[in-house]
């Protein structure tokens, strides 16, 4: 008789995981080696954003909805205490993380671009703008 060895493979967690850490290593290393950090972290912030759609992609497929405009991203990290309750709700994120110019990530919901939108309003904390002023969103991605 012999023993199959069980089908190893890695779960969605662990992918993202490795994409938020090459991502920060991106954003760390990139800045140094190419000499413009204002291009490292535009790629931060769209990984970022990448990170947080995922994880409210995983929040919908739990609770059948987005966090409502009330609750924000913030029902990521805590269980919200607002209406709409979620009854699945599970910790999506450690911690809600701030775009690289250091302000919050904006959510919009319903969005302008698709059914939710998160962005940050760039280097200049403003929307619109040009450059690194340039708002960054999830419709780019």
């Amino acid at each position: 008789m012999s023993s199959a060895a069980p089908h190893r493979g890695f779960t969605l967690i662990e992918v993202m995981i490795v994409i938020v850490i090459l991502g920060v290593l991106a954003a760390l290393i990139v800045p140094k080696i190419m000499g413009r950090p204002d291009e490292a972290r535009g790629v931060a912030a769209r990984q970022d954003i990448a990170t947080l759609m995922q994880a409210l992609k995983l929040y919908k497929l739990d609770n059948r909805n987005y966090p409502s405009m009330a609750q924000g991203l913030v029902a990521l990290v805590k269980k919200p205490e607002v209406e709409p309750l979620p009854k699945n709700w599970k910790s999506y994120l450690d911690k809600l993380p701030q775009d690289p110019w250091g302000m919050p990530y904006q959510y919009l919901n319903p969005g302008l671009h698709g059914d939710v939108d998160v962005f940050s309003y760039g280097a200049d904390g403003k929307p619109g703008g040009e450059g690194v002023d340039a708002d960054i969103g999830a419709w780019q991605l």
